[in-house]
């Protein structure tokens, strides 16, 4: 066993798109996640068609997951609009839920604070997409502005916390940087910048993200934060990062 000293693993994936022709495989996938490490992170797109059919099936496929489990909804979990029952359901297979909320574990003798958003899309940087004419895309546009809201007050509860270690949850990409590699005529729909934004100010030790199924998998923040694309197309498997500082990452073959 890891001692006092040890850092503290954080594994991630997401995009799972649980559905019933994944049932056996996610959960030999998954198998080793216990001994790899302290944590398991959930990080959106959770179900393929946002059936709560499919959440079961992921419910099941976790349940011998005995690190804690903590978990946001992505985009696909929203398609039947019946979010509230799947997270109800994985709620119940002991996963921790978070929609610009913020849980907190003791791990070792360290405090490690996690926050998590769905986010939204809107583009990145100079190119984010400005609230400007049509009623419709300034409704889009506050989307997203809100989704950022929830994130920097969940950032900002774990701060004053007094916690070790923060670790920021998206499904939508916050940096331009790790979508790279899908078509650039998607960007805008991938991620949304704004996000990016309370990470930097409330100094995360990481964040994780998904929904760039062919972006990049390794990227930073302006201020240096460490982001990574754990989209289960794009890693196959779960990705640990050790919390430390110098921030390595290993990714784990199952």
């Amino acid at each position: 066993m890891p001692d006092d000293r040890s850092p503290i693993r954080v594994a991630a994936i997401a995009d799972v798109h649980c559905y019933n022709e994944l049932r056996g495989r996610l959960r030999y996938e998954l198998e080793s996640v216990n001994e790899q490490a302290d944590v398991l992170i959930l990080a959106g797109d959770l179900t393929l068609y946002g059936q709560p059919d499919e959440a079961r099936i992921l419910a099941e496929e976790v349940r011998g997951i005995r690190i804690p489990m903590i978990g946001v909804l992505g985009n696909h979990d929203f398609e039947q609009e019946q979010e509230r029952v799947i997270v109800r359901i994985l709620e119940e297979a002991g996963v921790v839920m978070l929609d610009g909320g913020a849980t907190t574990l003791d791990i070792r003798g360290r405090r490690v604070g996690f926050a998590g958003v769905k986010g939204f899309c809107g583009g990145f940087g100079d190119h984010l997409v400005a609230p400007f004419g049509e009623l419709p895309l300034k409704a889009f546009v506050r989307v997203g502005q809100q989704e950022a809201e929830k994130l920097d007050a969940a950032l900002r509860r774990i701060r004053d916390d007094a916690v070790d270690y923060v670790v920021a949850i998206v499904h939508y990409a916050p940096i331009r940087e790790t979508v790279i590699g899908e078509s650039p005529e998607l960007f805008p729909f991938l991620g949304n910048s704004s996000l990016c934004d309370p990470i930097d100010r409330h100094e995360a030790d990481v964040c994780f993200h998904g929904h760039a199924h062919y972006g990049s998998p390794v990227g930073r923040t302006p201020g240096g934060i460490p982001v990574y694309n754990v989209a289960r197309p794009l890693v196959r498997t779960y990705v640990v990062h050790r919390l430390e500082p110098s921030r390595a990452v290993t990714p784990v073959r199952s």
